[in-house]
């Protein structure tokens, strides 16, 4: 294992332990780690001494968001990285094909209209309905527009990304005097989450990582170009499809359950591509770790250092505009 990735996990494990940790109700770290050490290994007798408002405050409610927080990071850097190297495009991720704007949709006319059917999770199932949608349309304007190369692929986003976004103004204008709750879902906010809408995220994180990962030597070839792909052995359309499809299952997933929560996608792989290269094999692992690191640090911060929680979101956005920033006058810079 590579020293970057140690770092990331010990730094991971130190932020879950604080996480777990802090909050209205102060849980010291030594009582918060031996309460996920009971549970985890299902010996009840570690626990002695520790009052019980403690344990299910720990377990209870705020281990649910900790383990949301972990899957919607991953979930974003890993998409994130996946959309760059497979649309040759380091501004791309979960937006630029509009699968966000998709799930955000959904989301919105779950909640707009009502509808109940799955219980908690109907927004969830809405989400992952809308961007699911989102991408079958892109694709399906791609290959009219020609195919499944970079440049259509964008563009195809990019026109259906612009709709959504229109449709997302116009059912917030029929919402009325409820548009406040859309428009807080929409900031991306992890209080409250449950078991089953970690469940959700976390399910498109296994499926998502391991099949990236299969591709990863194919991502790179890839990045090489079709013809140079296809000169290495590599079928460019349908490994492009095969990630495009994974990215916007994890995206999905994450919106699900988060609403909308930006630049996770683009921060985490810079940052990481920064250290240690372009090689999908380690970028794609370390990326997901990073963008863990992010949103559940982002998500900390929100909830113990500002006198008002604020949505994870709006942490991230205030965070990713700056870094760009940095990163645009940094490259001016060595040109």
């Amino acid at each position: 294992m590579s020293r970057t990735a140690l770092i990331l996990l010990a730094a991971l494990a130190s932020l879950v332990l604080l996480a777990a940790g802090a909050g209205a109700v102060d849980v010291p770290a030594w009582d918060a780690a031996r309460i996920l050490a009971a549970r985890l290994a299902g010996r009840p007798e570690w626990l002695e001494g520790v009052p019980e408002v403690s344990r299910a405050l720990v377990w209870e409610v705020r281990l649910p968001r900790i383990l949301t927080a972990l899957a919607v990071g991953g979930s974003l850097a890993l998409s994130g990285a996946l959309f760059q190297g497979v649309l040759r495009n380091p501004l791309a991720d979960s937006y630029t094909l509009g699968v966000s704007a998709g799930g955000a949709l959904g989301g919105c006319l779950c909640l707009l209209l009502g509808f109940t059917a799955f219980g908690p999770l109907s927004v969830p199932a809405w989400a992952l309905a809308g961007s699911a949608l989102a991408l079958a349309v892109v694709l399906a304007m791609a290959r009219a527009g020609g195919g499944f190369d970079s440049l259509t692929l964008v563009l195809a986003g990019v026109m259906a990304a612009a709709t959504l976004q229109a449709c997302i103004g116009f059912v917030k204008f029929a919402a009325g005097e409820n548009v406040a709750g859309l428009v807080f879902w929409l900031l991306g906010g992890l209080s409250s989450r449950t078991w089953a809408e970690a469940g959700v995220a976390w399910a498109g994180l296994c499926a998502g990582l391991p099949a990236a990962l299969w591709l990863a030597r194919d991502l790179d070839a890839l990045c090489l170009g079709d013809e140079q792909a296809r000169a290495l052995g590599v079928d460019a359309s349908r490994v492009r499809l095969a990630l495009l499809c994974a990215a916007g299952a994890l995206t999905a997933c994450s919106v699900a359950v988060s609403g909308i929560v930006g630049f996770v996608g683009l921060m985490a792989p810079h940052t990481v591509r920064l250290a240690v290269g372009p090689g999908h094999a380690r970028l794609l692992p370390l990326s997901t770790l990073a963008g863990m690191l992010l949103v559940l640090g982002a998500d900390t911060a929100s909830r113990t250092l500002l006198p008002h929680e604020a949505p994870v979101g709006v942490i991230t956005a205030l965070l990713g505009g700056p870094y760009f920033f940095f990163l645009f006058v940094r490259g001016r810079g060595r040109a």
